[in-house]
């Protein structure tokens, strides 16, 4: 998986959960089993896998019947090799013994057992990117090596679709504002990695390409299914029989229109399963997946390992108040919560708040949101809090802040703020929600309110002396609806602009 920005943090699973559900993945269990069962007598091929002559005796052992019986118990065998749970002795006898990982995972800790797992995973991941047997035996050339030009084939690019793919269903997953456990349509999350963004009605050429790349999913997503990455409804067998069906999940949009237009990203990917629900039965036809636990947990350790900065929720407990509010600055509002919430759980009631309000201060331009993130993480503190408010009650920062909390716990002592400190606080408030939400309703809401409230604001308001007031008057100037009070605002950005030399 390639580098990107930072992520959503991941609500974490208990890895002793997490562990049992390794373990209890069809795959993982079989591999596990043949190492088991498998002896000194036990014959392997030149690559590794198991002697045709073995594959009867090690499908049996897997309760293994039918047709696939064969295959599955090699598909299991190679895990079993791949993942270490079983040991080549001597190659040219074709000779195997028990591995080192088949005691980790049979007796470790869960962290040892998600490390086998993990081994395990990239075998699977491996093999969905590579086409089918019989299109591999066709390609070969005469030396008898693939020739990729003849199967047209990139392994690389193959490799890169799927992590694209697989990198929006964890983005959907730990996004506040995305599906989370619900199944996403395999139509929708096809068009996701195909359709650019910037495209308004799909063309044939790429609704074609979606579809392809839809077949394609639903292959590598039968595969993945058993390792317990993804849990797969798959594409309905009668649709691929018929070949003049277009897939009913292309114009399931709110409207009715073309549910793949202007939407290849992963909020269009929520908006189309949020729409889904009036005819559940039929998008459900095209194959539904959703990340378990497992397979989120399985991802962040492939983006951690390809350096993307994949955060967990609780990472930041042990941390100090800066690198909490550092760590939070790009997390939604539920999940800074419950960062907060941890990071609170390990002190001292009374230190946490005059950590946090120490923390709280600069003018920097992230100091806005640090005071946001402050002011909602001492609401979980509680009264306890109170002293820690009170010594700060004359910094021009935080005596704002620590009045608003005073007065909202009850405190009927607290001095009146100056009508500086108000439109300081008023610029601040405003400079976090910006940093925080962008250009939101409730924004928008707070800065009609703010010029309704206060009929001479922007003629005081261009002279505080805040770092962003002029950021936040032009924003005024942005969201406000009405275009005199919206021009206002602009004229007193420019004069506070005028006032700070820039």
């Amino acid at each position: 998986m390639s580098d990107s920005s930072s992520l959503p943090p991941l609500r974490p699973t208990p890895r002793a959960e997490l562990a049992r559900d390794a373990l209890s993945t069809p795959l993982l269990s079989r591999a596990a089993r043949l190492a088991r069962w498998a002896g000194p007598g036990t014959r392997v091929d030149a690559g590794g896998g198991l002697v045709d002559e073995e594959l009867p005796a090690a499908a049996e052992v897997l309760g293994l019947t039918g047709a696939d019986a064969a295959a599955l118990a090699s598909e299991a065998w190679r895990v079993a090799v791949d993942a270490g749970l079983v040991e080549i002795v001597d190659e040219e006898a074709g000779t195997v013994a028990a591995g080192a990982e088949l005691t980790r995972l049979t007796s470790g800790a869960p962290d040892d057992v998600l490390a086998v797992w993990l081994a395990a995973l990239e075998t699977v991941l491996a093999d969905a990117s590579v086409p089918d047997l019989d299109d591999l035996v066709d390609s070969l050339g005469e030396s008898g090596t693939v020739d990729f030009s003849k199967l047209d084939w990139d392994p690389e690019a193959e490799a890169d679709f799927l992590d694209g793919v697989l990198g929006n269903l964890y983005l959907l997953a730990v996004s506040e504002d995305g599906p989370g456990d619900a199944p996403i349509p395999l139509p929708a999350l096809a068009a996701s990695v195909i359709v650019p963004s910037d495209m308004g009605e799909p063309t044939d050429d790429v609704l074609e390409q979606v579809s392809d790349a839809m077949m394609r999913l639903d292959d590598q997503f039968r595969l993945l299914e058993p390792i317990g990455l993804v849990a797969y409804r798959p594409v309905d067998e009668a649709l691929m029989a018929d070949a003049d069906e277009e897939p009913a999940a292309f114009g399931n949009g709110a409207d009715g229109s073309d549910g793949l237009e202007g939407s290849a990203d992963t909020e269009d990917i929520a908006d189309t399963e949020d729409t889904a629900d009036a005819d559940d039965a039929d998008v459900s036809r095209y194959g539904m997946v959703r990340l378990t636990a497992l397979g989120r947990h399985g991802l962040r350790a492939r983006l951690l390992e390809s350096g993307v900065d994949a955060p967990l929720v609780g990472e930041l407990a042990d941390k100090d108040a800066h690198a909490l509010f550092d760590g939070t600055a790009a997390f939604g509002p539920r999940a800074a919560l419950a960062e907060t919430e941890q990071w609170l759980a390990r002190r001292e009631p009374l230190a946490a708040a005059r950590e946090l309000l120490t923390a709280a201060r600069g003018t920097d331009p992230g100091g806005p949101l640090r005071r946001l993130r402050c002011q909602q993480a001492l609401s979980l503190v509680g009264g306890a809090a109170e002293p820690a408010l009170r010594e700060v009650l004359d910094d021009p920062e935080l005596g704002g802040l620590a009045r608003v909390w005073l007065t909202e716990h009850g405190a009927t002592d607290v001095p009146p703020p100056s009508e500086a400190m108000i439109f300081w606080l008023t610029v601040d408030t405003v400079a976090a929600q910006l940093a925080a939400e962008g250009n939101s309703e409730e924004l928008r809401e707070l800065v009609a309110g703010l010029a309704a409230q206060h009929s001479g604001f922007f003629a005081a308001a261009w002279r505080v002396d805040h770092p962003a007031t002029a950021d936040v008057l032009e924003a005024m100037g942005r969201l406000h609806p009405d275009k005199k009070i919206a021009k206002e605002a602009r004229k007193a950005a420019f004069k506070a602009r005028s006032q700070q030399g820039g």
